[in-house]
């Protein structure tokens, strides 16, 4: 062979691995970039041709795509949208997607690391793809009660999981809007049924209030301090606290008060039963100056704030602020000034306590199915975090019995049932337009069922409502979710 004609053979190989390398890089490596970015239209038109796998609840689709004779080969369908709108979020041409369609998006579309051997055969057999089915640990028959449990013109949110897996079980929020009108095909009709979403009070579709909103979670809080009171040796269930009336901390003149319809001016030193069953607020005044700033914070980060958490959706991160005075140590201590909390934190926080110390990482998927009906997937449950002893956290647990009895959660109260809970009343600190205090809360109750040997924790919250309508809305309808839990 001369020369010449071995130099165009090199050259021939050079250019075919080059081409290969690129091909390789592009299907391996950059496809997932490419297939994301927002000018990549065809990928979004491709995309809408495809068999996308389904969404299950109890072996149920609550989103599937089904074939049409439209523009495209498939239309995004959501079955009992109001239920689950929330939770699956929407899959649009007009709008792209939000939760569980876009984090389950390729497992979903077929791109899951489990379906590589799918893609492959189905590009050789020249099949198109399609995606896999994802099974919810959702029991449809509980949300569809805690649906019709929560009031419709109340921005709302409860949730119940599993505590010794994590599984949720259920995950309502109101108000919610049919997926369905976010899913046509003409963008145009789309982004009017958006708008239209959009001018309704209390509601985003972008949005899963349940792991998305952050308040002032109130006395629930208090279970904290708790748990880091016990923890330094200072505190234990006999001792008894100081419990005056008003208590003003360090460098200020601001006194705290304690909730002014309850009972705690009854007693002026009362132990940790006494104040936990009637919320007292005025001895975490001395609480938190006696453990400190950073005892609660790192209780609070073990139980899940400041943590990021997807379920397979991101969660919220809850915040314990930092480098704070006495007085605002003190008021964060009864859940105000900067502390935020997701619902999802709060149950997190009931779930530790109920499973004597260690808490479960709460998860939306139950198993992964292929078109073929293989389980490709089946997650085990995962330990989030060990946040505190088992002896503190049956000590804690033991005080969360009292609000039932007679204290703020007596309206929980569900015969035969022993229940652990605390209430909390957060001020939202919202102004009218005139610049006057809306005097508005977050209402909230956060616990779990049977006290005794715990299966499920349960915590709604009602946003930015006045006091006594969050008050007859949070307990009663524990009391009816837990009836619902355990049929009673």
């Amino acid at each position: 062979m001369n020369q010449a004609i071995r130099n165009v053979w090199i050259a021939v190989i050079v250019f075919f691995v080059a081409i290969m390398g690129s091909l390789s890089y592009i299907q391996f490596f950059a496809a997932d970039e490419l297939n994301a970015n927002p000018l990549n239209k065809r990928q979004l038109f491709r995309d809408f041709d495809l068999a996308r796998g389904a969404i299950l609840v109890d072996g149920n689709p609550i989103a599937e795509s089904v074939k049409t004779d439209g523009q495209f080969e498939y239309q995004r369908v959501y079955n009992e949208p109001e239920l689950y709108s929330h939770l699956t979020g929407f899959y649009s041409l007009a709008h792209g997607s939000t939760h569980l369609e876009s984090y389950l998006n390729d497992w979903l579309t077929g791109r899951g690391d489990s379906q590589v051997f799918n893609r492959m055969m189905n590009m050789i057999s020249g099949n198109s793809q399609e995606g896999a089915s994802v099974q919810l640990t959702i029991d449809g028959q509980l949300q569809q009660q805690i649906y019709d449990i929560l009031p419709d013109d109340v921005p709302m949110t409860a949730i119940v999981a599993e505590v010794k897996t994590g599984d949720i079980k259920a995950m309502v929020s109101k108000p919610t809007y049919d997926t369905n009108e976010l899913a046509v095909h003409s963008t145009s009709q789309a982004t009017a049924n958006m708008d239209a979403i959009l001018g309704r009070s209390n509601l985003s579709p972008y949005i899963n209030p349940a792991i998305g909103h952050l308040s002032a979670p109130g006395s629930t809080f208090k279970i904290l301090d708790v748990v880091a009171a016990l923890e330094s040796g200072d505190y234990d269930l006999e001792t008894e606290i100081d419990n005056p009336e008003t208590a003003t901390p360090k460098g200020t003149s601001r006194p705290i008060s304690n909730f002014n319809e309850g009972i705690c001016t009854q007693q002026e030193k009362a132990k940790l039963a006494f104040i936990i069953g009637q919320s007292c607020n005025t001895p975490f005044v001395e609480i938190a100056d006696s453990v400190g700033e950073d005892a609660l914070r790192d209780v609070a980060e073990r139980f899940g704030f400041g943590q990021q958490l997807y379920i397979p959706q991101r969660v919220a991160t809850s915040v314990f602020p930092s480098d704070m005075d006495d007085a605002q140590l003190a008021l964060s201590s009864i859940g105000q000034f900067d502390v935020k909390a997701s619902a999802l934190q709060m149950n997190m926080v009931s779930m530790g306590i109920a499973n004597g110390g260690v808490i479960m990482k709460p998860n939306l998927v139950d198993e992964i199915i292929a078109p073929d009906l293989k389980v490709l997937e089946q997650p085990e449950p995962e330990e989030f975090s060990t946040a505190t002893t088992k002896e503190v956290a049956d000590q804690v647990a033991e005080l969360m019995r009292e609000p039932l009895k007679g204290g703020t959660a007596a309206a929980a109260q569900v015969p035969g049932l022993e229940i652990a809970a605390k209430t909390g009343t957060g001020q939202t600190g919202r102004v009218d337009a005139n610049g006057n205090p809306t005097n508005t809360v977050n209402s909230w109750i956060t616990g779990f069922a049977p006290a005794d040997d715990p299966e499920y924790a349960v915590t709604i919250v009602a946003e930015n409502i006045d006091y006594e309508t969050g008050h007859t809305l949070t307990s009663p309808n524990m009391k009816k979710i837990l009836e619902a839990v355990f049929n009673k």
